[in-house]
């Protein structure tokens, strides 16, 4: 019976940190715009350190499909700050990164300590940093600072005035 009771114990907590993960949600809004001629966004989510380089590419959307303009790659410079600090060193399309422009809503983002973006990410200060630019449209970028790893709930919140709407950060230890 004691047997038994130790192997039923040990079993649930080999299973418990994994019932406590650190995890990264992210909330990013895209506004509904009254223009004449508009486009989806492209937008690039990721995380700097305090020296604000690039330290994880959390996603990039943009249009992977070819038209009469080209394919949506050209395009991605546009993205400045993320082209010049990760963006021109990475070959897209990025497995669990990239993806398609998203239409106007909220969109939610969920990523977990052992998910590769987060896994290898040294204790420290960062920033969640989103840019967002649109043809025939305009640039914006929101940053919203938190401490990795979390050892208590942080939560953090940016507004944005054209391209983007709410950006929410919520992170559970």
């Amino acid at each position: 019976m004691r047997v038994t009771l130790t192997i039923a114990l040990s079993g649930l907590l080999a299973t418990a940190p994994a019932a406590y993960a650190a995890s990264i949600d992210v909330n990013v809004e895209v506004p509904k715009l009254n223009v004449a001629e508009y486009h989806r966004p492209y937008v690039a989510v990721w995380i700097e350190d305090a020296e604000q380089k690039a330290a994880a590419n959390l996603s990039v959307w943009y249009q992977q499909t070819s038209n009469n303009e080209g394919h949506g790659t050209k395009w991605l410079p546009d993205l400045r700050q993320w082209w010049r600090k990760s963006g021109r060193n990475l070959q897209v399309p990025v497995d669990g990164v990239t993806g398609p422009t998203r239409p106007a809503g909220t969109h939610a983002l969920s990523f977990g300590d052992s998910q590769p973006q987060l896994r290898d990410l040294p204790a420290g200060q960062y920033a969640l940093v989103v840019e967002a630019v649109r043809e025939v449209g305009g640039r914006e970028l929101l940053k919203i600072p938190f401490t990795w790893p979390a050892r208590t709930a942080q939560n953090g919140r940016a507004q944005g005035s054209t391209e983007l709407g709410a950006v929410t950060l919520a992170i559970k230890p």
